[in-house]
């Protein structure tokens, strides 16, 4: 099956000086980076109207063009698995993303996916990239993503994913005791000797900018919600732990547990058992791709964090 792609991005100023196909990588991320690799060779995949090397470098302003056919080599099957549907028409589908469910096959994970989901709920989205998916949640992430049902559509959300209009806000409840909230802007790349990481590199890596405020303090712990300016992997679990406020229930980013001083045996027992990062997308908000005007889901907390947050209330009420 073959798609014919065309779309445009412009390189922002934060871009100059990276390679093509490093830039070409962020503006275009709903193809993988080999794929457009072997656009740029072939000249699909033009800067300025030029055929370029990978290697050259990127300057502000510069107008990187994609002119392709988009062959899927691999055909993904699809599952018959349940979706908490949001809100469904022609061009987007909202969903509630449960924990544990993967978005997309990997090594690994090649069945039981959102996408593997996606293809069983509507069978024309196997002739989009990525099933119409243009931006990922976590495994063990919860909350509200949208998926793209026509080309038309995907474009469009990919773009404004691109410049940084789509709304995206989490809740997320952290260890310590923040005293306000603030805004962490630290460039985000693979982690120097751990490569299955994130990490905030000075050189090399992709900006990234989360802006965050506190909504409940407890002892030990803050309940916050951060908004995202950028969407890199695990973004907020890297910035919060870059901060000395791991997510709790962080199997890779939250260090050992940590419990408050004077902790009652109900919240012991419930943060040595909590076994997911605790953060959930609660608000989701993009121009609708046909209409043009915005529409704006939100999503309350899954029971798990909405449990954690009354034990650590009832804890803090009997200090």
């Amino acid at each position: 099956m073959s798609q014919t792609i065309e779309q445009t991005r412009t390189v922002p100023d934060a871009m100059t000086g990276l390679r093509l196909d490093q830039a070409a990588a962020e503006l275009f991320d709903e193809f993988s980076r080999e794929r457009l690799k072997s656009w740029i060779k072939e000249g699909a995949l033009t800067m300025d109207g030029q055929k370029q090397r990978p290697r050259a470098p990127v300057m502000s302003g510069a107008t990187l063009a994609l002119s392709a056919v988009l062959v899927e080599n691999r055909i993904w099957e699809a599952e018959p698995i349940t979706l908490d549907i949001v809100h469904e028409d022609d061009d987007v589908l909202v969903i509630n993303k449960p924990v544990g469910l993967v978005v997309h096959p990997a090594a690994g994970n090649q069945s039981g996916t959102l996408l593997n989901a996606l293809l069983h709920h509507a069978p024309e989205l196997s002739s989009l990239p990525r099933a119409g998916i243009v931006h990922r949640l976590d495994k063990d992430t919860s909350g509200l993503m949208v998926v793209a049902k026509t080309l038309a559509a995907q474009t469009s959300l990919v773009e404004q994913l691109q410049a940084r209009r789509v709304k995206r806000e989490y809740d997320a409840i952290v260890t310590g005791a923040m005293i306000a909230g603030g805004k962490v802007d630290a460039p985000i790349g693979r982690h120097p000797v751990d490569r299955k990481r994130q990490a905030v590199v000075a050189n090399g890596g992709k900006p990234a900018v989360t802006h965050y405020r506190v909504v409940e303090r407890f002892r030990g712990h803050t309940h916050i919600r951060c908004r995202l300016e950028t969407g890199r992997t695990h973004q907020i679990r890297v910035h919060m732990a870059h901060q000395r406020f791991p997510l709790v229930g962080d199997p890779v980013y939250g260090g050992r547990l940590k419990l408050p001083a004077g902790a009652g045996e109900a919240l012991k027992e419930t943060l040595r058992h909590f076994s997911r990062q605790a953060l959930h997308a609660r608000r989701l908000a993009f121009v609708h791709p046909t209409s043009h005007e915005t529409v704006e889901f939100g999503m309350e907390l899954p029971d798990d964090m909405f449990m954690l947050l009354d034990i650590l209330r009832d804890d803090q009420a009997e200090t």
